[in-house]
């Protein structure tokens, strides 16, 4: 029991860290147009679309980045440029996207499923949610799963439990997090995005750098 609750909590534990769903919520709440009809479904998408990066990750990462010759260092170069383009974006929005902004917001209780599905992966389920960290470390532990055909079983559902886990936190902490940030109103929402994006800027530059470390040798 003790080594199956530790299995259990190992992804969630791993994951929840660099997912840092707290600091991606003024996000969602962006994506979302601020209604929290839209909020709370698409809290759900993301969520959904986190658990099958993750499981497709722990399953078959290993074999995809073999099958190519790419390793973890080339990910987190490609995927750190990627978040801080994000981020950079974000940090230098003008006026004019404010208002084109406001424009998309005033329409977002319009928006079908499929519209939602479709907003909902880039750029809030990749990179921001489950981003090349997250992916790097989802492989790293689906790379610990033995090979034999019952152990792979029973780790790959155990797996896929703690993967649900992660996804239901990042899915309370969007659609509550998410409400609490609309109370702040424009403005507070707005100066808490600048402030998050500068983080994610940061992030996307520290995954950046530890990729071209881990290429390089480089102590970190």
């Amino acid at each position: 029991m003790p080594s199956f609750l530790q299995s259990l909590f190992l992804v969630p534990l791993t994951l929840l860290p660099i997912i840092n769903p707290v600091g991606v919520a003024p996000i969602v709440i962006n994506a979302a147009g601020g209604d929290d009809k839209v909020l709370k479904r698409l809290s759900r998408q993301v969520a959904i679309n986190g658990w099958v990066v993750i499981m497709v990750s722990l399953l078959v990462g290993t074999y995809v980045l073999d099958a190519f010759g790419i390793s973890l260092p080339v990910v987190r170069v490609g995927g750190g440029l990627l978040v801080a383009y994000s981020a950079w974006v974000m940090l230098t929005r003008n006026e004019t996207d404010e208002v084109q902004t406001a424009v998309v917001q005033s329409s977002g209780t319009d928006l079908t499923e499929a519209e939602i599905v479709r907003r909902s992966f880039f750029p809030v389920t990749f990179p921001l949610t489950t981003g090349p960290g997250c992916i790097a470390a989802a492989i790293a532990l689906g790379a610990q799963i033995p090979r034999s055909p019952v152990p792979y079983v029973m780790g790959a559902g155990i797996a896929a439990i703690g993967a649900a886990f992660t996804a239901a936190v990042v899915y309370l902490v969007y659609r509550n997090g998410g409400r609490l940030l609309m109370r702040m109103g424009e403005v507070g929402t707005l100066v808490m995005m600048r402030l998050m994006a500068f983080v994610l800027l940061c992030i996307g530059i520290q995954i950046l750098w530890t990729g071209w470390a881990d290429l390089n040798h480089i102590p970190t």
